[in-house]
C-alpha cells in the first residue's frame, strides 16, 4: 500500500489526496483497496444528493413580483377581446416568458393619463413588489395635459403637471417598498388611432402636435426623470424601432369625391386625407396591421418588442 502511496505521491497534483488516504488507512487498520470503494461510495451520494438539492432549488426559486401600471396597452394584455382578438398575447405575458420566476400584476387603466393614475394613486390597491414598471403618457399628450418642468417634479408641485403626476406615483411606489426597482418605459409613437369596436372613437397621429405640445416631449418627460431618479428606462419612442412608416402598412380611406370608393393609403398620404368615422370599412383591416392594430396599441409584433426591451432591462437589474 506505501508502494502505491509513493508513485502516486510524486505527482503534487495527487499529494494531499494521498496523505490523507494513508491516515484513514493507519487509523482505521482497513486496506487501501477497502478505502477507496468507500470513499468512491461517499462521492456518488454525495454527488447524488447534491443534484436532488440543484433541482429541489430550481422547482421552489423565489418568484419576483412585477406590478405593471399602465393605460390601455397594459390593460389589454388580459383582455384581448376587446381588440377584436386582433391581440393574441401582450407584452406582459412575452415579457414573462422571457424572465424566469417572474410573476405580473396588470395594473393598466383604459385610457387613463399620468394624472389619472394619481389622483386615484391611494384606490388603486396596488401592492408591495420587486418590480414597478410605469408606461404612460400617451393619453397625458393626446388630452393636452400640461407637460410642467421638472421643478415639478423635483419640489412635488402636485398633480397640475405630467412632471408632478410622475412624483406622486414614484412617492407612493417608494412608500411601498423603499427596496423596490422601478422602471420606467416612455410612449410609442402613434399613428392615426381608429377603435375597432367604434370609428366614431378616433385620434390622429403623432407626427403633429396636440395643444402645442409633440408625443416626443413627453417621453423626454420620462428619459428626464429616469435619468435623475438613475431608473433604466425602455426607450420606445426613440429606439423601438416602432415609426410612423412601420405602425401600420395602410390606412384604407374612401377616396375624396368618390362616394363608395376606397383606397389603401400609405403614410404619410392618409395624413392629408379626412377620416369619415361614418364609413363602412373600417379603417385598419388585418391587412393593415403592423406593429399596431388601429394606429396605437401594439399589435403582437409590437409588443414582442416591447417585451423583449424590457425583459432585457429586467435581467440587468
Amino acid at each position: 500500500m506505501i508502494e502505491i502511496l509513493k508513485v502516486f505521491s510524486c505527482n503534487a497534483k495527487y499529494r494531499t489526496y494521498c496523505i490523507y488516504l494513508f491516515i484513514i488507512c493507519k487509523k482505521s487498520g482497513k486496506s487501501l483497496s477497502c478505502i477507496i470503494k468507500n470513499e468512491w461510495s461517499f462521492m456518488k451520494t454525495t454527488a447524488f444528493f447534491l443534484i436532488i438539492a440543484a433541482c429541489i432549488y430550481g422547482f421552489t426559486q423565489k418568484e419576483t413580483s412585477w406590478v405593471a401600471i399602465g393605460d390601455s396597452i397594459t390593460y389589454l394584455n388580459d383582455h384581448p377581446d376587446e381588440t377584436g382578438n386582433r391581440l393574441q398575447k401582450g407584452y406582459l405575458t412575452r415579457t414573462v416568458e422571457k424572465v424566469p420566476g417572474l410573476k405580473y400584476i396588470n395594473q393598466g387603466h383604459n385610457g387613463w393619463t399620468s394624472g389619472g393614475i394619481a389622483d386615484k394613486i391611494e384606490n388603486l390597491g396596488l401592492v408591495k413588489a420587486d418590480i414597478y414598471t410605469i408606461f404612460l403618457g400617451t393619453n397625458d399628450w393626446w388630452q393636452g395635459r400640461p407637460i410642467g418642468t421638472f421643478s415639478d417634479y423635483q419640489n412635488n408641485t402636485g398633480n397640475n403637471t405630467v412632471f408632478g403626476s410622475f412624483r406622486i406615483i414614484i412617492d407612493k411606489l417608494r412608500d411601498l417598498n423603499k427596496d423596490a426597482k422601478i422602471i420606467l418605459i416612455t410612449p410609442m409613437q402613434r399613428s392615426d388611432f381608429v377603435y375597432i369596436n367604434d370609428m366614431m372613437n378616433n385620434a390622429y397621429g403623432s407626427y403633429k402636435k396636440k395643444n402645442n405640445q409633440s408625443l416626443a416631449q413627453f417621453a423626454d418627460v420620462i428619459k428626464t426623470i429616469g435619468k435623475a431618479e438613475h431608473f433604466p428606462v425602455v426607450d420606445l419612442y426613440y429606439k423601438s424601432g416602432m415609426t410612423q412608416k412601420n405602425l401600420v402598412k395602410f390606412k384604407r380611406l374612401k377616396v375624396p369625391g368618390a362616394e363608395n370608393s376606397y383606397k389603401n393609403y400609405r403614410y404619410p398620404d392618409f395624413t392629408n386625407i379626412a377620416f369619415d368615422p361614418q364609413q363602412t370599412e373600417y379603417a385598419y383591416p388585418p391587412e393593415a396591421i403592423d406593429m399596431t392594430y388601429d394606429g396605437l396599441h401594439p399589435s403582437d409584433r409590437g409588443c414582442e418588442v416591447i417585451a423583449k426591451m424590457l425583459a432585457k432591462e429586467l435581467k440587468e437589474l
